[in-house]
């Protein structure tokens, strides 16, 4: 069976930008990881970030002394108290813990003979990096020392010989061989170009910025007798020479002011070309060696406050160890992660969106053996905050949807996991629950009400009244239609059951003439609007604010009420104004949580409560503790989970049709009870408005639970009806055993994938239920 589509999961990727460069690293031409370096310093680790340094910077010594540090530039801190002293802080950490560099070179089974023309830092770069590799390097320099420019250009009290000498003596401690007051020229002899390429494997051209009219022969120039190179590859016109990349300017154009770092960078992209060719690799393929630019990291530069530039209390002597720690505390550090930050589930497993896609398509690539992330998966409430907060609209809600589909087609879904929800969605969909009819005493209705299955569960005295509200305002009949809008079995993945659905609403639909579509559940406006085209589907909260509010209001809390909208209402706007303007019109004062595209789920969304509790109770904790108000939302299960958690919430129609006095204290009904309320909205409906004989189902048992253990139940997502089911069976002839010591029955019962258990007692005409606990799973065969 298909799996999750490579070249989609590497798009997901590539919109994360986590894992790109912060400003700081992405100006150094060598990337230093200047970001990692002083988390290093903050911890007071001064060593660690000294090796840090040093993995990149070939001369830590005099680099810390001259750097032109263009990460300073970039830096983002600019923007919040000035940029980090990065600078000072790599001297520091340079004089600091100098002495622990060791420099060793890689085991190489067939080492290559390396000429380098030039003893600047950019030759001598190139042949540290390909000493590092192994290979045996010549350095061939023109003056009577290496690195002659540094001591020309930079007085003692800027780059102390001392720290020349060091870095230098880290070189011979690799096996370079520096020969100096050797002036290469073309052709042949001891010093010649063309003996030089006979005698080495590769040669590298670095003679610094001038031209080299003493090479014309062995190999091509350019007119103004630059180096003829190719600028990508560094390649010229010998297959075994090549030369640094400043030699790519065009005639007449100026290279501009010398830079230590960028000629460090002109070294290592040219001694990486050479290492390619050593090897038979391609010299250009998968290459990333852009030098400086700039970062498309995100940081929101706005979350922290203003800090002062740490000055050293001896300038000339830069930063004590203490003012280097104190200085790089101030580094933020550079990261998006706006989307973790928001997000419980992705803060709860400590990754980003990249490393979660690069998980799940690992999981999902698992034939044999445990599949360690479909708990992760499956936690996720497809809400779209991530998408709405990230710069790039990485939406983890599609990621993990195609994963749930592709887990579903392979059999690999566990089915604890949406085994309750589809369950109860089936129980929603069943003739003992759904019906469809048009307006009453009509055949044909213009309009057709679709509550939702979870209001009629919740409140189901709202969903009346409703009805008959939407009756007196609006001509041609309005039909009735209690069903699901299938949103489980889509958030489930389970493509074929979600198709199913769609059927028979199409075919519901049609059957009552094809009328306008009213709903009042933001999950059923967003799904019929994306899987039924052909229907007209309008939110009731616009609907009544065309028509005209009900008029009648219950008493209003004290207070303004927070306003929660529904994270599948992200986007409409229309609804969002309408629900506000409802609100106003009922009197209440209402104020913004987060604001309504910034929305946060109740848990419900992509049956997360389902799969993991933990995580989508500390998505509701953390909404309901955004304000100490009253909540106020239009959506029954928003407002059924906050009031789980202990948060006093109203649903609109609390306030539109008022059932009690306190409505905010209202609790949420259960599982259990919610089940109860469908039968029996559907049994009250067809008997008063259709005038027809339905008797509601009267209990098999008389069940006493107790308030606790009803709660333990939901904890566990246990129905009454599944309890009774087993006591019955157990009553029945089941197996079942005695514990005398605890002086209960014990029983169990399977039904699907469902086994429950249940510790009961018999009590008169009853029994009592003192605990249960089930599990769901499916034992399969396999071949041997």
């Amino acid at each position: 069976m298909q799996g999750m589509d490579g070249d989609q999961v590497k798009a997901w990727e590539a919109r994360c930008i986590e894992e790109q460069l912060p400003a700081c690293a992405a100006a150094c031409p060598l990337h230093l990881d200047a970001r990692a370096m002083l988390e290093k310093v903050k911890a007071g680790d001064l060593v660690a970030a000294f090796a840090i340094y040093a993995r990149v910077i070939p001369f830590p010594a005099i680099v810390s002394h001259i750097c032109d540090h263009p990460c300073e530039t970039a830096c983002r801190r600019a923007e919040a108290g000035g940029a980090l002293r990065i600078g000072a802080i790599e001297r520091a950490i340079v004089e600091d813990a100098y002495p622990t560099l060791k420099r060793s070179a890689q085991r190489n089974r067939k080492p290559k003979r390396i000429a380098v023309i030039g003893g600047g830092l950019a030759g001598l770069t190139a042949a540290y990096d390909l000493a590092v590799k192994g290979h045996a390097v010549t350095v061939y320099e023109g003056d009577a020392r290496p690195l002659e420019r540094l001591y020309h250009d930079y007085d003692a009290a800027v780059l102390p010989p001392s720290a020349i000498d060091a870095d230098l003596g880290q070189l011979s401690a690799l096996g370079i061989d520096i020969r100096c007051r050797a002036r290469v020229t073309s052709g042949r002899g001891p010093l010649g170009l063309d003996d030089l390429i006979d005698a080495h494997d590769a040669v590298l051209l670095a003679p610094g910025r001038g031209p080299v009219p003493n090479l014309a022969g062995s190999i091509r120039l350019t007119i103004d007798n630059r180096v003829y190179m190719d600028a990508d590859s560094c390649a010229t016109s010998h297959p075994k020479v090549f030369a640094s990349p400043l030699h790519k300017m065009p005639p007449g154009v100026e290279v501009g002011p010398y830079s230590p770092v960028g000629a460090m960078y002109d070294g290592r992209k040219a001694a990486l070309s050479v290492d390619r060719f050593l090897q038979g690799a391609s010299l250009t393929a998968n290459r990333v060696d852009d030098g400086s630019g700039d970062s498309c990291l995100y940081v929101n530069v706005a979350r922290h406050d203003p800090v002062a530039i740490v000055e050293p209390s001896a300038p000339d002597q830069g930063y004590s160890r203490t003012e280097a720690i104190a200085e790089a505390a101030r580094c933020f550090p550079c990261e998006c992660k706006e989307c973790v930050r928001a997000c419980e589930f992705l803060k709860s497993y400590g990754l980003y969106p990249k490393r979660y896609i690069r998980e799940i398509y690992n999981n999902d690539g698992i034939i044999m053996g445990n599949r360690k992330s479909n708990k992760m998966i499956d936690s996720c409430s497809m809400c779209g905050l991530c998408a709405d907060i990230c710069p790039n609209d990485l939406s983890m809600g599609d990621v993990v949807l195609e994963a749930r589909r592709s887990m579903v087609r392979r059999g690999h879904m566990p089915p604890s996991h949406h085994d309750f929800a589809l369950r109860d969605m089936a129980f929603a969909r069943s003739d003992e629950v759904a019906f469809a009819r048009p307006a009453p005493g009509a055949t044909t209705s213009a309009y057709l009400f679709f509550p939702g299955c979870q209001l009629t569960a919740s409140s189901p005295q709202h969903s009346a009244e409703i009805y008959a509200y939407l009756r007196e305002r609006l001509p041609g009949g309005v039909a009735f239609v209690q069903d699901c809008c299938g949103a489980p079995a889509h958030w489930a993945g389970r493509e074929e059951l979600h198709g199913e659905v769609n059927a028979a609403l199409t075919a519901r639909w049609e059957a009552l003439g094809r009328p306008e579509v009213i709903t009042a559940c933001a999950s059923c406006l967003k799904m019929l609007g994306a899987f039924q085209p052909e229907m007209t589907v309008r939110s009731l909260w616009t609907v009544m604010e065309e028509k005209g509010w009900p008029t009648g209001a219950a008493p209003l809390p004290s207070g303004a009420l927070a306003i929660h909208d529904p994270c599948t209402g992200r986007y409409a706007k229309d609804v969002q104004s309408a629900v506000r303007t409802f609100a106003g019109h009922l009197g209440a004062e209402v104020r913004e949580l987060s604001g309504a595209e910034r929305t946060t789920c109740c848990g419900f969304g992509g049956l997360a409560q389902f799969a993991n509790a933990e995580v989508t109770d500390k998505i509701v904790d953390r909404r309901i503790t955004e304000d100490s108000a009253d909540y106020l939302t239009y959506c029954a299960m928003c407002r059924d989970n906050f009031a789980r958690r202990g948060k006093r919430a109203l649903h609109i129609l609390d306030l539109a049709f008022p059932a009690g006095a306190d409505p905010a204290a209202r609790p949420d009904p259960g599982f259990s009870r919610r089940r109860d309320n469908r039968l029996a909205f559907r049994a009250r409906m067809l008997t008063d408005l259709w005038g027809e004989t339905v008797t509601e189902p009267a209990p098999d048992l008389a069940l006493t639970i107790a308030d606790d253990v009803r709660a333990d139940m939901e904890r566990k997502l246990i129905l009454v009806e599944d309890v009774a089911r087993t006591v019955a069976a157990a009553e029945a002839g089941s197996p079942r055993f005695r514990n005398v010591a605890k002086g209960v029955t014990v029983a169990s019962h399977r039904h699907g994938s469902l086994t429950t258990w249940v510790e009961y007692t018999a009590a008169g005409d009853g029994f009592v239920v003192h605990r249960a606990w089930s599990h769901r799973m499916q034992v399969e065969a396999r071949p041997s």
